[in-house]
């Protein structure tokens, strides 16, 4: 239970779901954690998003760990802010060596505007463009950069722009980010090799958070049916994966955070794991 014994590890999101579970699985793991959070509602984004009670929850449960913890309010949107708050906190904990850039939403729905996709690419692609930007410069050789991707956005049809149907233009902006990722961690870890910075992405699944339990996208996965309930989009969302479950828990993406946070990954950059459920294999990817 000490596999990142002396690390401190930045998480984005971090307030709840699996931002959260990032930070206490890599604290349970032996990390001090910067955990950076929005705290307020995107006016485009249908359902709500953590809050300020919600980000001392997590502090305090990481301080429960006996780990040391900077949690703060930050817009990923923000590169300013960004580095701001980060150099403060590198200064507090004395060292950055883990980048998670988790922070996103999805906007899906029909009654969702324009703007939803234009937030929706600026914090699920810009957000993590940001978040690397910012804490880049003060990692050391043997680092490692986590991005969160999604397996929506390579095995469906959310990043394409006809037939939008019930996931309107915030699941557009959403796909278009989630996509662009694959190429960016790519490029990114060619670019750090040389400087023995790692950086990986993870691709989920539908992950068992409040992101995933709205009715837009119980509704884009059970079209047939006027008012779906949870039950009735678990059908939907089984249906999708080779091995027979709606989706995984938080806990199953962090548990390969952990893995590529810690140097048992210290070979592994440039890839894109599915933690999906066999979803990618059934789509063909």
């Amino acid at each position: 239970m000490a596999r990142l014994e002396g690390k401190v590890a930045l998480v984005t999101g971090a307030a709840r779901g699996q931002g959260r579970s990032h930070a206490l699985h890599m604290a349970a793991e032996g990390a001090d954690i910067i955990a950076l959070d929005i705290c307020s509602d995107i006016a485009s984004n249908p359902n709500a998003l953590g809050t300020e009670a919600d980000l001392a929850e997590t502090r305090g449960l990481v301080e429960g760990m006996g780990r040391r913890i900077v949690a703060a309010q930050a817009d990923v949107r923000d590169r300013s802010q960004l580095r701001d708050t980060l150099e403060g906190a590198v200064v507090e904990l004395g060292h950055l060596d883990v980048i998670v850039a988790n922070a996103g939403i999805s906007a899906f729905g029909p009654t969702v505007p324009v703007q939803g996709f234009i937030d929706a690419f600026d914090v699920d692609f810009i957000g993590v463009v940001n978040t690397v930007s910012a804490g880049l410069p003060y990692l050391p050789q043997g680092s490692s950069i986590v991005v969160t991707g999604s397996i929506a956005a390579l095995a469906s049809q959310v990043n394409r722009t006809d037939g939008l149907g019930l996931q309107g233009p915030g699941a557009v902006g959403y796909g278009l980010a989630k996509s662009m990722l694959r190429e960016y961690t790519k490029s990114l870890a060619l670019v750090l090799g040389d400087q023995r910075i790692r950086v990986n992405a993870i691709h989920p699944t539908n992950v068992d958070t409040d992101m995933l339990h709205i009715d837009a996208i119980y509704r884009a996965f059970r079209p047939d049916l006027e008012n779906p309930t949870r039950a009735d989009a678990e059908v939907g969302f089984t249906y999708i994966h080779a091995i027979p479950v709606p989706y995984v828990d938080p806990s199953d993406i962090s548990h390969a955070v952990v893995y590529l946070a810690s140097d048992e990954a210290r070979y592994v950059t440039g890839q894109q794991l599915f933690v999906d459920a066999g979803a990618a294999t059934k789509a063909g990817l």
